[in-house]
């Protein structure tokens, strides 16, 4: 039963994989803020869009009509002004136009260079509008001869002619300024979104930590506001103090409870113990009633365990010393095979006589309910291995097992199992105490089947890498 430091097939760290991946996938959902914060971005991302569309509808294709009817109209009428006036006029009235409204007019010729207007959705629509106004030849250009503006060719007696417009004095459809202002309102929108799911999730967060820190034994860390502004809220924090202090109140007095009946129970039967060393002659009787004694004593101190309701003080405890000492205790048991393969250099955060009294009834219930089948000896694998912040001791028997609808059970308080693991008397504390004081130390316990025979028990143990020094302790409650 040496330490050694070969690597073995562990099948049950194998079926851990699955159930980590799987916690894993469940820690990647939606948090209940990302899912409110998320519906409501929705629903205003939705509304932005709605008032998008009915801008387009209701505003954008009228101010297109606007502006393209206003330029029909200038050039209509700088027509009918060219056409009703003579030669002398004209040349003045062309000289007008261009000093005072910015409008030139000028021949077209086929030598200009046209530069065609963008073909955005907002000039497309403005020149379909003015060919229907002007006529399908009319022509709109960016510049001409290199000149910007907004160019709109017409006829006047089959002669060709160039207007030129200032393009700033016209309604600028599909500017950026009321798309800056979209996008401002859409960043404030999703701001208040995140502050109104901030408000929300609050509370409730606050709520599922208290329900978790009673789910580990700490009553009084769990305290909610009892002052909150809201009243819904205010009503659920009352409540859920005045549950936590019952339930504390619960607790001390069923350990107190126990801790009184296995007391007051020592005491007759050290009396008793005493009577029948003396007073029976048959030294078999003896021998059965002293073992029935030890029993009840063993099944007091069970009691006594499973009600300690003091913290525990974890500090770094060298794995391998604690596992040596556990196995050299029972090394007189000619019924108990042990394989160790734990590495000399794994330290865990653990209460060192915690540690031994877990480990000590894993092994005693390995010993009870896990002999191989068809033997009286029971074999018992113990491998350690760390995995990333965590150090994964597994004790595995290679007995008949346990019924699945029996397994999630076992760890009740004063449950007792079929009988193929129930051959021996016992108070049913063993793995509830193991539970309670895996969890104490802030451990993980569970129990499985393996493949090929036999239970497993999993501890699941925080890593001493980079924790404080031995000098140093951390209260669990």
């Amino acid at each position: 039963m040496s330490l050694c430091p070969t690597v073995r097939a562990d099948a049950g760290l194998r079926t851990a994989q699955p159930r980590r991946a799987a916690d894993s996938a469940s820690r990647l959902g939606l948090s209940l803020f990302w899912r409110t914060f998320i519906l409501l971005a929705l629903l205003l991302v939705g509304c932005i869009v709605a008032w998008l569309q009915t801008f387009r509808a209701l505003e954008y294709a009228p101010r297109v009509i606007q502006t393209a009817q206003q330029i029909a109209t200038l050039v209509n009428l700088s027509r009918a002004a060219l056409v009703h006036s003579d030669a002398i006029a004209r040349i003045s009235l062309i000289k007008t136009l261009a000093d005072q409204e910015q409008v030139r007019i000028q021949v077209r010729e086929p030598a200009d260079r046209v530069a065609p207007l963008n073909t955005g959705v907002t000039e497309q629509l403005i020149a379909e509008e003015l060919q229907q106004h002007l006529g399908p030849d009319t022509q709109l250009a960016a510049s001409v001869n290199d000149e910007p503006g907004l160019w709109v060719s017409f006829r006047i007696d089959g002669e060709a002619y160039w207007l030129r417009l200032d393009r700033a004095r016209f309604i600028q459809v599909g500017g950026r300024t009321w798309l800056i202002w979209l996008v401002t309102a859409a960043v404030l929108s999703l701001a208040g979104a995140a502050l109104i799911a901030r408000l929300i999730n609050r509370p409730l967060k606050q709520l599922s930590f208290a329900a978790s820190r009673v789910r580990d034994g700490d009553f009084d860390g769990s305290r909610l506001d009892e002052q909150a502004v809201t009243s819904e809220i205010r009503e659920v924090n009352i409540g859920f103090n005045r549950m936590a202090q019952q339930l504390s109140k619960i607790e001390q007095d069923r350990a107190v409870m126990l801790a009184g009946i296995s007391h007051d129970l020592r005491t007759p039967l050290a009396r008793l113990r005493l009577e029948t060393e003396m007073s029976v002659s048959d030294g078999d009787a003896r021998a059965h009633m002293a073992a029935d004694i030890d029993q009840l004593d063993a099944i007091i101190d069970k009691f006594l365990d499973y009600a300690r309701p003091e913290p525990t003080q974890l500090r770094p405890v060298q794995l391998a010393d604690v596992v040596r000492h556990c196995v050299y205790a029972v090394r007189d048991q000619t019924d108990l095979r042990i394989t160790l393969d734990v590495a000399e250099d794994i330290q865990v955060m653990a209460d060192e006589v915690d540690l031994q009294r877990v480990i000590a009834n894993l092994l005693e219930n390995a010993r009870r309910y896990g002999k191989t089948p068809g033997t009286e000896v029971a074999r018992v694998d113990m491998i350690a291995r760390v995995r990333e912040d965590a150090v994964m001791l597994k004790v595995r028997d290679h007995g008949p097992g346990v019924a699945p609808n029996t397994l999630r059970n076992l760890m009740k308080p004063f449950f007792r199992g079929d009988a193929a693991r129930t051959a021996a008397t016992g108070a049913g504390l063993g793995l509830a105490i193991v539970n309670k004081t895996v969890q104490r130390m802030g451990g993980i316990f569970s129990l499985a089947n393996t493949t090929t025979g036999g239970l497993t028990a999993h501890l699941k143990l925080q890593h001493a890498r980079g924790q404080p020094d031995t000098d140093t302790q951390r209260a669990v409650k």
